[in-house]
C-alpha cells in the first residue's frame, strides 16, 4: 500500500489508533493494522527528516539573501 500525502497519512493513522481505542480490532486484523501503522509512522518520520534537512540547507541561503538587501 502506498502512503498518501501528509494529511491523508495522519488521518489514516488516527483511524487505526481510534479503532484500537474503541476495541473494534479483531485478533485477525490486529497484526495488519499494526503493520500499516508502522509503515505510516516510518513514512512520516522520513518525510520529517527530509524536510528538516531541506530547511537546514535553505536557512544559510536565506540569511545570505537577507544580508544582501
Amino acid at each position: 500500500m502506498t502512503i498518501g500525502d501528509w494529511n491523508e497519512a495522519a488521518n489514516e493513522l488516527n483511524e487505526i489508533v481510534a479503532s484500537f481505542d474503541e476495541g473494534e480490532v479483531s485478533v485477525d486484523d490486529l497484526f495488519a493494522k499494526l503493520e500499516r501503522a508502522t509503515e505510516i509512522i516510518e513514512s512520516l518520520e522520513a518525510r520529517l527528516d527530509a524536510t528538516k534537512a531541506r530547511v537546514e540547507e535553505l536557512t544559510p541561503r536565506i540569511g545570505r539573501a537577507a544580508e544582501q538587501e
